[in-house]
């Protein structure tokens, strides 16, 4: 008697629907080339499609998963998850060959992102795609823009249809220490002089794993990606994992306000891979993963070739070193779903436990570490303890390094003590305010930090002082209101871009700041509803982006009443 169910006589591995088309197929192959087949590399094998098309194409899709011997499914869920690429499905029409992204957060709103966006598509026209982008790392060039791969600071109409005109659209390098110069300098003879480094080290001058990991406890070095958490300790609770252990560098630095990561890899980027190197020695890490924000195009070239030639000719024995491209998702910046990312997969965070120090990177116990965490460990072993501890005021202790924007005369990043307030820091190091503009508020944390008013500019900026107001610093990213500008405006900017930015994990992120979005762009704020729903997004959200979220409106609503009732 035949079976009443089905068989299936697919071969295993086949995608099920349309097949694939073997031009297609012959193009990816072609492009691959010699590229490893591995499903961790799919981000990275997509953003060849994308550079070499403009788009990707639903047959690509296909025959990437087939090459990459997964399903179908999961390469288009990956694919759409990520702003930067740019899926094309049968029938529908594919974006103009050149984009022009024009960041529309907060800081650049202030200088007039909205009509510049406004201006550039009606002087550009159909052939040329205009874009509003959430921040991309330029916040002191505000308005920021980027012509294919080329960014335009203080960018006007004219500036950037130059550039359309003149097809000058590739990234320019930045003026950085290179490798050569960096060795004549001096570099990475710190290095060899760690554990079981160069052999020829005078033992006086050595570093045992211990003292390098006493050093940074005794300093308190933070996380300086946001966190905060102890260095030293960190790296002390990693090496009591089990082996193999890996290292995972975010440089994804998306959070709006943020540029000191790229400021300092545009000037000495062998300072950073010195400190990764240390930390891999220290930690008896077997592979490096630096993941860089997509949109960092020229540090990407910058990494690239110095990579290579310290590979080339290395100093000393090296872990494995791999660079990952993102691909335009803030959320991975949260340390769990930069590891799914680096793994090929959609950024998702991961519930915790376990967490990514016992099961991080492929199934590894993994050290996460911010850029500049990383940049500032050669210094301070040079320098000792008690020179980083010693800096700092009103009882803080450290430096930090403040990503400065908005109202201020001097935008950019300023090293400044540990402890400086908004008001020190605006007159000592960002040249005051312009003329005709009185400080109104202020983000210290970029737009997931909440926002002080004027009243509030003397309290220390540090870790652990801004929560007692509803604040943090985050990554010392601060925004500059005047009497010029809305707070109630700022938040709504802000929120917008969270809404933009959920992964869509979980439904009080998800829900939560859509809902939120609409809630405030109307002409009165209903109080209630608005803290209620703020409380279930803190209480209920998987990680930091929803908790966060609601930050700037709760700030509004407790420092900026005057603002609740109207739109100015």
């Amino acid at each position: 008697m035949p079976s009443a169910v089905k068989s299936d006589k697919r071969e295993p591995g086949h995608n099920k629907g349309r097949r694939v088309k073997p031009a297609v197929l012959a193009e990816i192959r072609e492009l691959l080339g010699e590229t490893p087949r591995r499903p961790e590399l799919l981000i990275e094998l997509l953003h060849r499609l994308q550079d070499a098309h403009g788009y990707i194409t639903i047959d690509q899709v296909m025959a990437l998963a087939q090459e990459l011997n997964i399903s179908s499914a999961h390469v288009y869920e990956v694919a759409s998850f990520y702003h930067h690429f740019d899926l094309v499905g049968e029938g529908e029409t594919p974006p103009p060959p050149l984009t022009v992204r024009v960041c529309d957060s907060i800081s650049c709103m202030l200088d007039g992102a909205e009509s510049l966006i406004a201006d550039l598509r009606a002087s550009l026209g159909d052939g040329v795609r205009v874009q509003p982008v959430p921040c991309i790392g330029r916040c002191q060039d505000a308005p920021a823009a980027v012509v294919g791969q080329r960014p335009v600071a203080q960018a006007d109409r004219e500036k950037v249809c130059q550039l359309v005109e003149s097809g000058d659209t590739e990234p320019e390098l930045p003026d950085y220490l290179g490798y050569v110069e960096y060795l004549a300098a001096g570099g990475y003879q710190l290095l060899n002089r760690i554990g079981d480094g160069n052999k020829g080290a005078d033992d006086a001058e050595r570093f045992s794993v211990e003292q390098v990991v006493q050093c940074l406890e005794d300093s308190n070095l933070r996380g300086l990606g946001g966190a905060g958490f102890p260095a030293g300790r960190k790296w002390r609770i990693l090496r009591e994992q089990p082996a193999p252990r890996l290292l995972a560098v975010n440089i994804d630095e998306g959070e709006p306000g943020t540029f000191k990561d790229r400021h300092y890899l545009e000037i000495d980027p062998h300072r950073f891979l010195e400190g990764a190197l240390i930390a891999a020695r220290v930690v008896d890490i077997a592979e490096i993963y630096i993941y860089l924000r997509d949109e960092y195009a020229a540090l990407r070239e910058v990494l690239e070739r110095e990579l290579s030639a310290l590979q080339s000719d290395p100093p000393c024995q090296l872990p494995a070193i791999h660079l990952r491209r993102g691909a335009g998702a803030y959320i991975c910046g949260e340390e769990s779903a930069m590891i799914e990312s680096i793994e090929g997969k959609r950024g998702m965070p991961r519930q915790r436990p376990p967490y990514v120090a016992q099961v991080g990177l492929f199934g590894r116990p993994t050290l996460e570490h911010n850029m500049e965490t990383l940049y500032w460990v050669r210094e301070l072993l040079e320098r000792g303890a008690d020179w980083f501890s010693r800096q700092g005021r009103n009882g803080r202790h450290g430096l930090r390094s403040f990503s400065v924007s908005g109202r201020v005369n001097k935008p950019g990043v300023h090293l400044a003590p540990a402890g400086i307030t908004l008001r020190q820091l605006i007159d000592e190091y960002c040249g005051g305010m312009p003329e005709g503009h009185q400080l109104y508020g202020y983000f210290p944390g970029g737009a997931s930090g909440g926002i002080l008013p004027a009243s509030l500019a003397e309290i220390p900026l540090d870790f652990d002082t801004l929560q007692p107001y509803g604040c943090f610093i985050g990554s010392a990213a601060i925004i500059v209101l005047s009497q010029q500008d809305s707070a109630r405006e700022a938040a709504l900017n802000a929120m917008r871009f969270f809404a933009h930015e959920s992964c869509g994990q979980c439904t009080p992120c998800r829900v939560g700041t859509e809902k939120a979005v609409a809630l405030m762009a109307q002409d009165r704020w209903d109080r209630d509803l608005l803290e209620a729903l703020s409380s279930v997004m803190i209480d209920a959200s998987i990680c930091g982006l929803g908790q966060a979220a609601p930050n700037p409106m709760l700030s509004v609503l407790k420092y900026f009443p005057q603002e609740l009732d109207h739109g100015e």
